[in-house]
């Protein structure tokens, strides 16, 4: 069921008055001085977290000399692990983390610009499918095409490698970067674009062949991210439509806005539903299957939702965010830990969560998305600031390896975590939390002025 049109109306009377620019104050009611000086102080603590502690762990360690892109096994020390192999998704989120450092903070510009250009090399000279275009998920360190990934394609895989070569491009202003870039769009739209149906197909032969059923490899009912082959998922769209916002960002195309305004108005009107939830998969004509709802997902389209209205030049449109606003409220209203901050993991649309482990990409992507909504309507509801701060010493007491520094992967509902967690792996990478980190810091900045 989507989200009423008179529930809209409604509420969107109210929220083009919430919405227009203010002073949100502090949450806890603090003087405008006081509170601002509060902001900064806080936006250091945050920043230092992530230059101090984080980044120099993975940089330059994570940096593959002898093979090209960034090693994704670190043990729990940070030390190197033996499983080494390349895959899309960690080698593009790797160099748009490293894209964006180079922006971010002159003294490291050069530095970053170095391993930007690193990954973009591993993204065109090894990712790449010379034959075949597109990228391929995953290869090993050698390079090769090997069973444990298959030669398969997948639109999800290839969303990041679009995302990360149109941050390279910004950081460097390299023509190899958006070059790559304008050809991943292009082979997308050749071979995964639905022009029936809208949005893209997902699991794709080596030669970009929608794959509609079972799968080539004996034995294999769901693709590389757990979606059954021949269906749509949520997991693709929302990244999908961050990578076409990045892409619309540095090359504003008109096709590629085309394409953003359609996966925008999919994930918002399609893949959102009340309360305020995710449909995980849909059948290609976009009917939802039933399934779970993953709270870290929800709050991460809020801000990704958000993020493209940016884009599109709609940044107060009502209904956007009416809806990021459900999906973040529907997630601390089932999904929050009350008592000792964090969300959890899986839940549904009306009882409390069933999964409730706290995982690492779950707490950056709440720390962002509980920040941008306070910044929105934080005049009328002050639980998104309480929140966020609840939410960040939470992370900074447990989900933080306060032994060897870097996050683990996931703790327990009381913030234990078990032994011998990887620090990065093949879907662990500085990507998560290195963008909420940098995020919240600038926007706590921004609010105090």
């Amino acid at each position: 069921m989507r989200i009423s049109s008179t529930l809209v109306s409604f509420v969107s009377i109210l929220l083009a008055a919430q919405s227009l620019p203010k002073a949100v104050p502090a949450a806890d009611g603090a003087a405008p001085r006081e509170a601002a000086e509060q902001r900064l102080k806080l936006a250091d603590e945050i920043e230092s977290h992530w230059r101090k502690e984080l980044l120099p762990k993975w940089f330059p360690r994570c940096v593959d000399r002898e093979h090209g892109g960034f090693f994704p096994d670190l043990r729990e020390d940070w030390s190197l692990g033996d499983k080494q192999d390349k895959t899309i998704v960690y080698q593009a989120r790797m160099t748009w983390v490293c894209a964006q450092v180079a922006m971010r903070y002159p003294d490291a510009r050069d530095e970053y610009l170095g391993y930007t250009r690193h990954g973009v090399a591993c993204l065109s000279r090894i990712m790449w499918d010379k034959e075949k275009g597109g990228f391929f998920w995953g290869l090993d360190n050698q390079g090769q095409v090997v069973s444990r990934y298959g030669d398969e394609k997948h639109a999800y895989g290839i969303s990041f490698g679009l995302y990360a070569c149109s941050a390279a491009y910004e950081a460097t202003h390299d023509a190899d970067a958006l070059e790559l870039a304008r050809k991943t769009f292009d082979w997308l739209e050749q071979h995964s674009h639905d022009s029936k149906h809208g949005g893209y197909f997902e699991a794709l032969t080596r030669d970009g062949q929608p794959i509609m059923q079972a799968s080539p490899a004996p034995g294999r009912s769901v693709d590389h991210i757990g979606t059954r082959y021949g269906f749509k998922s949520m997991n693709s769209h929302i990244h999908l439509l961050e990578a076409l916002t990045a892409l619309y960002h540095v090359w504003p195309d008109p096709q590629v806005e085309k394409r953003l305004r359609e996966v925008y108005l999919l994930v918002r009107d399609r893949i959102a539903v009340e309360p305020g939830c995710l449909n995980l998969f849909f059948t290609p004509d976009w009917r939802a299957v039933p399934d779970h709802d993953s709270f870290g997902h929800d709050v991460e389209t809020a801000f990704l939702l958000i993020e493209a209205a940016e884009a599109l030049h709609e940044p107060r449109d009502p209904r956007t965010l009416t809806v990021a606003r459900s999906l973040v409220d529907h997630a601390l209203d089932w999904g929050w830990d009350e008592q000792r901050g964090g969300f959890y993991d899986r839940g549904a649309a009306f009882a409390p969560a069933w999964k409730r482990e706290k995982v690492w990409w779950t707490q950056a992507e709440g720390l962002n998305a509980l920040l941008l909504m306070h910044e929105h309507f934080g005049q009328s509801d002050p639980r998104y600031y309480r929140a966020f701060l609840q939410q960040w010493d939470f992370i900074r007491k447990f989900q933080n390896d306060r032994r060897y520094s870097g996050w683990y992967e996931s703790v327990s509902e009381e913030g234990e975590a078990s032994p011998n967690q990887p620090k990065a792996s093949i879907w662990k990478a500085a990507y998560h939390d290195g963008r909420a980190l940098m995020n919240v810091s600038s926007q706590l900045r921004r609010l105090s002025h």
